[in-house]
């Protein structure tokens, strides 16, 4: 290699270097920064292509698990409402067996018709007031039920069937209507309450078959987000372990090349001395 004031090789070799190791510092201080090994497309287009799919993926599946927990307030409003149904049905076969006592005075009976007409009236507003988030089942405004979200797509759905509980329905078929004022009315509203007490608990297990369904699949959808939260750590995530080790390692190496390009910058100093 000639000796020239012009062209210095060396130095410009460990500039190079220089150079080099100050990038890739950059990127060990950056991956560190962000805890990414794959920050953006120009890092790695494949691996952010995938990691933005799933990211993708895992914010749809959050918005189907707030859909399944609508689906199971609105379940567990109308279980609770229908439990008290329930309870508000075995309080009425009370009166109403008790109104079939032929020995009862005139008085005495319109205290139980009194009663039975009261405990209907707590059964209306109990259906009335089974609402969550403006979702009622059990009034009969919803003759389809109601569709909740159970995958990332929107194309599958898990059903809550709707319940008319509305007095003289289908379920309950006792109503205002129905008196305890006669031996005779105590017999029919005892029939009816007989047929509402039965079709009331299958209504409500089917309800309660439903909700342990969307439960089922909550905590499904649940795990599948934190696997595909994990699947995406693994593409992207950097090792803080071994960028630790790269860091202190390109540290040292852009001491050196420093050092290096100090001692190359000074190799022209050596022509002086030929002309002394």
């Amino acid at each position: 290699m000639s000796n020239s004031v012009h062209t210095n090789a060396s130095a410009a070799i460990a500039l190079q270097n220089l150079a080099r190791t100050n990038e890739n510092l950059s990127g060990v201080q950056s991956r560190i920064s962000t805890g990414l090994k794959v920050q953006g497309a120009k890092d790695n287009a494949a691996i952010w292509a995938i990691a933005q799919q799933q990211r993708a993926d895992t914010s749809a599946l959050s918005a189907v698990r707030q859909s399944l927990d609508r689906a199971t307030s609105i379940a567990d409003v109308a279980l609770a409402a229908g439990e008290s149904i329930s309870d508000l049905l075995n309080q009425l076969k009370e009166k109403v067996v008790a109104a079939k006592d032929t020995s009862l005075k005139t008085q005495s009976r319109e205290l139980l018709d009194a009663d039975f007409k009261a405990l209907l009236r707590a059964i209306s507003s109990a259906v009335e007031n089974a609402a969550f988030d403006g979702g009622n089942i059990l009034d009969g405004s919803l003759t389809n039920g109601l569709k909740f979200l159970a995958n990332a797509d929107a194309t599958s759905f898990i059903t809550l069937s709707s319940k008319d509980l509305s007095l003289s329905g289908s379920i309950i078929s006792l109503g205002l209507a129905d008196s305890l004022l006669t031996v005779t009315g105590a017999t029919t509203a005892l029939n009816k309450l007989d047929d509402s007490i039965t079709a009331l608990n299958k209504s409500l297990g089917d309800i309660g078959a439903q909700a342990k369904q969307i439960a089922a699949h909550t905590t499904f959808v649940s795990k599948l987000t934190d696997t595909l939260e994990a699947g995406i750590g693994n593409l992207v995530d950097a090792d803080l372990a071994k960028e630790s080790a790269r860091l202190q390692a390109l540290q040292v190496q852009q001491q050196l090349g420093a050092q290096a390009l100090s001692i190359a910058n000074q190799s022209p100093q050596i022509i002086l001395s030929l002309f002394q």
